[in-house]
């Protein structure tokens, strides 16, 4: 599963950092990326993972990487990586 925050407060308003730095675009490209690498995962949205500091923020388990600061180039290597068994150290967070 790989997980994008999305900012989604109690509230139900999204208007934290990941939303306004564009993360909802992040989900289609994913799970195209994934398709396109023959990785079966599910690609979905998550409430404020509360690292906002660190954001965007995208979260595949069950590895449990957690990356931050993510745009559409670092998100390509991190499928690649993916896709070869490994993490992208450097954009790791925890």
């Amino acid at each position: 599963m790989i997980m994008v925050c999305n900012s989604y407060r109690v509230a139900g308003d999204a208007q934290g950092y990941c939303n306004k730095q564009g993360a909802t675009s992040f989900v289609q490209m994913i799970s195209e990326g994934c398709s396109d690498r023959g990785l079966d995962a599910v690609v979905t949205t998550t409430a404020c993972l509360s690292v906002c500091s660190q954001g965007p923020i995208v979260v595949i388990q069950p590895n449990n990487y957690w990356y931050g600061g993510m745009n559409e180039d670092k998100i390509e290597e991190v499928l690649d990586a993916l896709e070869e068994g490994k993490a992208v150290e450097e954009y790791l967070i925890a």
